[in-house]
C-alpha cells in the first residue's frame, strides 16, 4: 500500500494523494500547488486539500472479509467506555478496521483469527496505519488466556459458545459485544447466555442527506442493516 499524504475533496468526491501531478474529471493540479486549502483545476475546479489523516489512511487499507461498519463501531466505542486505559481483545480479526479504531484509543488490542490469510490481510493493515499496540493470534478466542479485560468483541458466527471464556477474561463489569447479521442469532446467543447481564440490543441505520440550495431531502440510498449488537456486561 502507498502512502497517503493529502486528501483532495471536490463535492462528494474524495481523493488520495501521493506524489505528482493530480488528474481528475474536474481538471489536473500541478504538484507544486498541492498545498493545504482551496485550490483551483486548470479549468477553474475548486479542491479542498489538507493533510491526510487517520480515517483517511483507514479507507485505503487492503479489503478482505466484511468489515464492521463506522456507525457500528461508533456505538461500541460509545457504549463500552473503553479508552487509553483499556485493554481488549477481539475475534475475528477480518480486515482489521475495527482493530485499528480499538487501538488508536485503547492501550492494548489483542485481535483473535483462526485464517491464516484472514490475520495476514490484517496485520498488513495495522502495519499500514503504523499502530504497535496489537497483539496477534492465529487461534481460536476459546483459547484466550488474558484477564481482567475491558471489553470483549465478537464477530463470529456462533457467539455462544465462547460465553463461558469471555466471562472469565473480562473484569468486573467488563464488556462482551456480539456482533451477528441476523436475529435468529441474537436469539441463539440470548438464550445460552446464563452469565452476562445483556443491557442492549439495537441495530443503526445511517439515512445521509442531499443539501444544496433549495434542494434539501434525504438521498435516496441509506445505509440500512449491517448487523444487531448485544451488549452484555459481567
Amino acid at each position: 500500500m502507498k502512502e497517503i499524504k493529502k486528501v483532495l475533496m471536490h463535492k462528494e468526491k474524495k481523493y488520495y494523494w501521493n506524489k505528482g501531478d493530480f488528474h481528475s474529471n474536474e481538471g489536473y493540479i500541478k504538484e507544486e500547488d498541492i498545498k493545504n486549502g482551496i485550490v483551483k483545476t486548470n479549468i477553474g475546479k475548486e479542491f479542498f486539500i489538507s493533510d491526510a489523516k487517520f480515517i483517511d489512511k483507514i479507507e485505503k487499507i487492503k479489503r478482505g472479509p466484511q468489515a464492521i461498519m463506522k456507525k457500528d463501531i461508533g456505538i461500541i466505542i460509545t457504549n463500552t467506555g473503553i479508552g487509553k486505559d483499556s485493554v481488549v481483545a477481539e475475534a475475528g480479526s477480518g480486515s482489521g478496521k475495527l482493530t485499528a479504531f480499538l487501538a488508536k484509543i485503547c492501550k492494548k488490542v489483542y485481535s483473535y483469527e483462526r485464517r491464516g490469510h484472514v490475520l495476514k490481510l490484517a496485520k498488513e493493515n495495522i502495519k499500514f496505519l503504523g499502530f504497535n499496540n496489537v497483539v496477534f493470534k492465529n487461534e481460536d478466542i476459546k483459547n484466550i488466556k488474558e484477564k481482567n479485560l475491558d471489553a470483549i468483541i465478537l464477530d463470529l458466527s456462533n457467539p455462544w459458545d465462547y460465553i463461558n471464556e469471555c466471562h472469565k477474561a473480562l473484569k468486573s463489569g467488563g464488556h462482551l459485544v456480539i456482533y451477528v447479521p441476523t436475529i435468529t442469532q441474537v436469539n441463539d446467543f440470548v438464550k445460552e447466555n446464563k452469565l452476562f447481564h445483556v443491557s442492549e440490543i439495537i441495530e443503526l441505520l445511517k439515512r445521509p442527506w442531499f443539501v444544496e440550495g433549495k434542494k434539501v431531502r434525504p438521498n435516496s440510498r441509506m445505509i440500512g442493516h449491517t448487523a444487531f449488537l448485544v451488549f452484555c456486561r459481567k
